[in-house]
């Protein structure tokens, strides 16, 4: 399964990344935009992902990813179940959020 220390290893060589602890959850942030968020028990990640394409992903692979609650429908949010995942597809799934977060510049220098 992968682990909070998998995800860590990804985050701490990505420009302007950082990690906090609120209410008792890891998150990662680029300034003060969340980018990878854990639940408290560490079996799911959150990450941002574009609400457009989020529908067709859980319907390909339903067993992996999940909708966020309701109340956080309105963000770029999608939950993965970390037990169903490798480290390639967390990996890119990083990335793609970090991106989301940073100036096209300071992405393009990790591309």
């Amino acid at each position: 399964m992968i682990t909070v220390d998998d995800v860590r290893r990804i985050a701490s060589t990505l420009p302007r990344a950082y990690e906090v602890v609120v209410r008792d959850q890891i998150k990662f942030r680029v300034g003060q935009i969340v980018f990878v968020a854990f639940s408290r028990d560490e079996t799911v990640m959150s990450v941002g992902f574009p609400k457009e394409e989020r529908e067709a992903m859980i319907a390909a692979e339903p067993d992996k990813f999940m909708l966020p609650r309701q109340s956080d429908m309105r963000y770029n949010w999608i939950h993965v179940r970390l037990d169903a995942i490798d480290l390639d597809e967390v990996r890119e799934l990083v990335l793609d959020a970090w991106r989301m977060c940073v100036p096209k510049k300071v992405a393009a220098a990790i591309d």
